[in-house]
């Protein structure tokens, strides 16, 4: 459990623009695991899973970011 807490500061350490091509090139990755697990070649199925949920998990933070830097501007106009 410790490795997903140094795991999760990191990517809360990236920028959008960062964390977007880390969202693609896991959805790559999962499309890739799809295709082996359909053919019967994926060594680990359970990495579907967790890639799905690393993608959750970047897009969460993702989404946190925007809503952070709009909130300032947004309270400006009030």
């Amino acid at each position: 459990m410790e490795t997903h807490t140094i795991h999760v500061k990191n990517l809360r350490g990236l920028t959008a623009v960062e964390l977007e091509e880390k969202v693609k090139d896991l959805k790559k990755e999962l499309f890739n695991l799809r295709f082996q697990f359909v053919a019967g070649r994926v060594e680990n199925p359970t990495k579907l899973k967790q890639t799905r949920r690393e993608i959750a998990r970047v897009k969460t933070i993702l989404r946190e970011k925007v809503l952070s830097e709009a909130a300032p501007s947004s309270k400006g106009a009030a």
